[in-house]
């Protein structure tokens, strides 16, 4: 009788925890869950709205009145509409180099090397991160310089191939991802049936990894859609959006439209997202 009176407050109390362990999990998450809703789409919202604005063409100050101007010259001024195609061509490339280069990278990795092997090859893949971004910049300009290894100048070219090398781990990673967790029984089945290599990627392997394809490629399309720094490095004259955002927060002292311009890759990846998610890939990652 004793044991029996002293148990039933503890299985209350365990009873009382487990069925608020959800709700306990869910306040401690949404503190910086609301930080970083707040600090991500307030910035975003800040620029939405700054975009709006316009700049004293005498003075130099940001008038806080509402007005098209500045996404008006987007439309019809040409060299901005040369430089937005530009930044899609270059994102577009830099994807496809890098898908390219990665997934047979990444097929290797996950199905044709052993366990140690594809521990040292993922090491490997990581080690470029771990360095420094100008690092690796300034080390392509060297080489792509006249007196460099490779002299091929400065230039598109030199962006798309310096890009590539930078945001490749990011593809690679994703596919590799998605290639170890293929079923080695589905590629033996294609096999067993008759199916030769490039029907067994049609059929098998392309179908299964394609969300961890659209995973990647998220990565190297944004970041290469957004970069200013290798274009101020090795791209020579080439202007893409991030060159036209940093000038006008710098040297042209134009925030409004700079935050305009802005505006630009965040809506690129908006339609990205949305035609991506509309084929199911989303849902499969």
């Amino acid at each position: 009788m004793t044991t029996t009176v002293a148990t039933t407050p503890r299985r209350r109390v365990a009873g009382f925890l487990h069925r608020h362990a959800g709700l306990r999990l869910s306040l401690l998450l949404s503190a910086p869950l609301a930080w970083l809703g707040l600090a991500y789409l307030g910035a975003l919202g800040a620029l939405f709205v700054t975009a709006f604005w316009s700049v004293n063409v005498f003075t130099g100050e940001v008038v806080k009145e509402f007005t098209w101007a500045n996404f008006r010259d987007l439309v019809t001024i040409d060299v901005y509409r040369t430089i937005t195609l530009r930044s899609l061509g270059v994102a577009a490339a830099v994807t496809l180099i890098d898908l390219v280069i990665a997934f047979p990278m990444a097929f290797a990795m996950a199905k044709l090397c052993s366990p140690r092997a594809q521990r040292w090859l993922v090491i490997a893949v990581l080690t470029p991160l771990w360095a420094a971004y100008l690092v690796k910049a300034y080390a392509w300009r060297v080489m792509l310089s006249s007196e460099g290894i490779l002299g091929w100048g400065y230039g598109l070219t030199a962006t798309i191939l310096t890009l590539s090398y930078l945001w490749l781990p990011y593809m690679i990673l994703p596919i590799y991802a998605g290639l170890e967790r293929l079923p080695a029984s589905l590629l033996e089945a294609a096999a067993d049936l008759g199916a030769r290599g490039w029907r067994t990627f049609a059929t098998v392997i392309w179908p299964l990894t394609f969300p961890a394809v659209i995973a990647g490629s998220i990565f190297t399309f944004s970041l290469s859609l957004g970069d200013y720094i290798t274009v101020k490095i090795v791209g020579g004259k080439t202007q893409l959006i991030g060159n036209v955002v940093y000038d006008n927060i710098g040297a042209a002292n134009n925030l409004p439209f700079a935050a305009a311009v802005a505006t630009v890759p965040v809506v690129i990846m908006l339609i990205y997202l949305a035609a991506v998610r509309r084929t199911g890939a989303l849902e499969n990652l």
